[in-house]
């Protein structure tokens, strides 16, 4: 089976984009396929769906992923890379379609070390330009922020779907947030 990968960065996001050059490219070699997608950062791997796709690599169920970029699968050079050797030596075909790249192989592995490296890169490069718009902000008493208090979801609506059994991914998932976040208003004292 072929899984393929999307992940926007928040619940607010749109993957249409991805979704259709995946499947431009899908039916270009006439395969279908399974998708799994996360609308969470890429910062670090517990995204609910990407967990799945472990499982379903895990288990023999997918041979192989198919992404609109190699930096939906993380922005961390060392956490993708990993992902894509522990893929590789399963066997598991990794492609991204926008890249016109198969990542298996030696020179595969090359690349794709260069391309995490690039987007942990734009990630740092990301976060200092909001630190120093921020801190303009801030001197010119401009900046807000999110008022004190406030929460990036319902804490009230996440304490009952873990009544109702489900867990922090599911919740997470349900809420648009994070797993941080949904464990945060769980164990707040």
């Amino acid at each position: 089976m072929i899984g393929c990968y999307v992940r926007v960065s928040g619940p607010d996001q749109n993957e249409r984009g991805q979704r259709a050059e995946i499947q431009k490219w899908l039916k270009g070699n006439g395969l279908e396929a399974r998708f799994y997608l996360d609308k969470q950062g890429g910062d670090d791997l517990d995204r609910p769906a990407f967990q799945r796709l472990q499982r379903d690599i895990f288990n023999g169920k997918v041979k192989t992923v198919v992404v609109w970029k190699l930096d939906r699968l993380s922005r961390s050079l060392i956490d993708g890379l990993n992902v894509l050797a522990d893929w590789c030596n399963r066997g598991v075909r990794v492609v991204s379609v926008t890249q016109q790249l198969d990542f298996n192989g030696t020179v595969g592995k090359m690349l794709a070390a260069i391309f995490f490296a690039l987007a942990e890169m734009e990630q740092q490069t990301r976060r200092e330009r909001q630190a120093a718009g921020i801190a303009v902000a801030k001197e010119e008493g401009k900046y807000r922020g999110r008022k004190p208090g406030t929460l990036k979801a319902d804490a009230i609506r996440a304490a009952k779907l873990r009544q109702r059994g489900l867990k922090d991914d599911e919740i997470a998932q349900a809420l648009g947030v994070t797993r941080r976040t949904v464990q945060r208003y769980l164990h707040a004292d």
